[in-house]
């Protein structure tokens, strides 16, 4: 099998149709395809062959969408990069992949040009708005140069399809082995039939008790499945897996999307109004800074039927703000790189349960709450969520210690620690590991400790991860400093400035005399969140 099929399919199903806007044009699904196959012929003629790996380092953009479908179509492995990642790091990730080549725009080309100094197999270079440029190709030439007659290779259920890098606790990305038939998982009617199978949109009247204030409410929820009269927001980064299954969701069910280079909450509030977009999928921190948004209550939003959530944790204060402000709940879910995504969904049915991620949505996955032994615990009692299925990830590439490690026992241990109550609602409590995550942006503490730790005045740093309303977590640096010296916190904070992005950036510093640390040397988290 191969994934790039279900684009084939849709023309089949759904005949041709307008699939997705960008930037002032609508593509039909046809169109589409035709310029994957243009540019899967391209790639090809450059040498690319199947199982080798291409990097995608790209904001949104229609060219991002046609190099998903013209990589799968080949048998090459898509690598969807994080634009506007640091410099090692994006480095890392073109060598151990042994990436072949990379699809970028201009203003990363310096970056790459740098990359490629430690990345032998890095031999092609494809801008998508530029032509001309020295030992560099030509995305659109390459569409206008070869023909849109393309068979798409037949290939084994295990065979990889992308290759998606996530930060570890170690401090190198991790990169996330999925096969085609994973991702057709994700997204088909097999692991969520019961959303997908749904072509009426019914009315559900009802009155319940909304949580945190403990009133009664008077709701009128929208049921809905797949439908495609809505037309959806696509502006996840489809450098995360979040937007990526939104992707292929939307592609296998024959639906519609408009497309955002990034995130602009003026612009996709306009977007959402001039539109009438039906369905919108986005982190906690974007409906916080939607409401915040000064003008919010002038735009027409009365098109949104279907609201979610996910890649960080939705503070309950912020579903009801928002139900409140739009009369609309938002369903939160719950999912991971390793698990393709989404795992949980609170229902389209029923008035979430705020604070849960929602019940099991993958029919094809087990999920369950372990204890150390990884025996089942009964419902209420907190453990690590688990889970095994077939959508789930290979492994890690080139990482078999780690691979073992997280896939163990038959489970796939999530790291994430929580409950399941007597309706089957899962709860997220905390975390093994001492990722941060912030407005859905995964950050290493170690990352960011190097970082401050490269100042001449420190002598030692350590970072956690405490709560905030809008991004969830944010960043809080504890810093001891060299004898003698004497710093500030803006100090640290703008010496991170040139070696962080901004979501990575500490919100706060403060400085003692010494880290915590236990016998092996190890920061003792728990014991600095104390400090606080």
């Amino acid at each position: 099998m191969n994934l790039a099929n279900i684009f084939e399919d849709g023309v089949r199903k759904y005949g041709e149709y307008p699939m997705c806007y960008w930037d002032g044009k609508w593509y039909t699904n046809l169109e589409m395809n035709r310029m994957a196959n243009r540019l899967g012929n391209g790639l090809k003629k450059l040498g690319i062959q199947r199982g080798d790996r291409i990097v995608t380092k790209l904001a949104n953009c229609v060219e991002i969408l046609v190099a998903f479908n013209a990589i799968y179509r080949i048998g090459a492995v898509i690598i969807p990069m994080v634009p506007n990642l640091r410099q090692e790091q994006a480095a890392y990730i073109c060598k151990d992949s042994g990436a072949r080549a990379i699809i970028t725009s201009s203003d990363h080309l310096p970056s790459v040009r740098a990359i490629q100094k430690g990345a032998p197999d890095l031999a092609h270079v494809i801008l998508v708005d530029t032509d001309g440029m020295p030992d560099t190709i030509y995305f659109h030439k390459l569409l206008a140069e070869n023909g849109d007659a393309l068979q798409i290779e037949d290939m084994d259920c295990d065979e990889l399809a992308a290759l998606i890098y996530t930060s570890g606790t170690t401090g190198n990305p991790k990169g996330v082995m999925h096969t085609h038939y994973t991702l057709w998982l994700i997204g088909n009617g097999q692991s969520y039939r019961h959303l997908t199978q749904v072509s009426l949109t019914l009315e559900n009247n009802r009155r319940a008790l909304m949580p945190g204030v403990y009133k009664i409410s008077e709701c009128s929820q929208k049921v809905t499945g797949m439908d495609r009269n809505l037309i959806y927001l696509m502006v996840l980064p489809l450098s995360h897996i979040m937007g990526i299954m939104s992707l292929g969701f939307q592609n296998m069910n024959g639906c519609k999307y408009v497309v955002l280079k990034g995130w602009n909450p003026t612009l996709v509030l306009k977007t959402i109004q001039d539109f009438g977009i039906g369905n919108i999928a986005l982190v906690p921190t974007m409906y916080v800074q939607l409401m915040d948004h000064p003008d919010f209550g002038k735009y027409d939003l009365s098109s949104l039927q279907v609201c979610s959530a996910g890649g960080a944790r939705l503070d309950p204060e912020v579903g009801l703000k928002w139900f409140e402000k739009t009369g609309l709940h938002i369903h939160e879910g719950w999912g991971m790189t390793e698990t393709g995504s989404g795992l949980t969904l609170n229902p389209y049915d029923r008035i979430p349960k705020y604070g849960s991620v929602g019940t099991k949505i993958s029919e094809c996955n087990t999920i369950s709450v372990l204890d150390n032994n990884d025996n089942p615990l009964p419902d209420g009692r907190e453990g690590e969520i688990c889970v095994r299925g077939p959508a789930l990830m290979k492994g890690y590439w080139n990482l078999p210690q780690d691979t073992a490690e997280t896939m163990r026992n038959g489970w796939l241990h999530t790291g994430d620690l929580g409950r399941r109550d007597a309706d089957g609602y899962f709860f997220i409590t905390g975390r093994k590991k001492d990722l941060i995550i912030r407005g859905g942006e995964n950050v290493t503490p170690m990352e960011v400790e190097e970082v401050i730790c490269k100042h001449e005045k420190v002598a030692d740093a350590a970072v956690v991860g405490i709560p905030d309303r809008i991004y969830g977590e944010e960043i809080k640096a504890f810093v001891v400093l060299k004898k003698g010296e004497r710093c500030t916190e803006v100090e640290i904070i703008e010496h991170c400035a040139p070696f962080l992005p901004k979501f990575k950036m500490p919100k706060q510093v403060q400085f003692v005399d010494s880290i915590p640390r236990n016998n092996m040397g190890k920061i003792m988290r728990t014991e600095l969140r104390k400090l606080g």
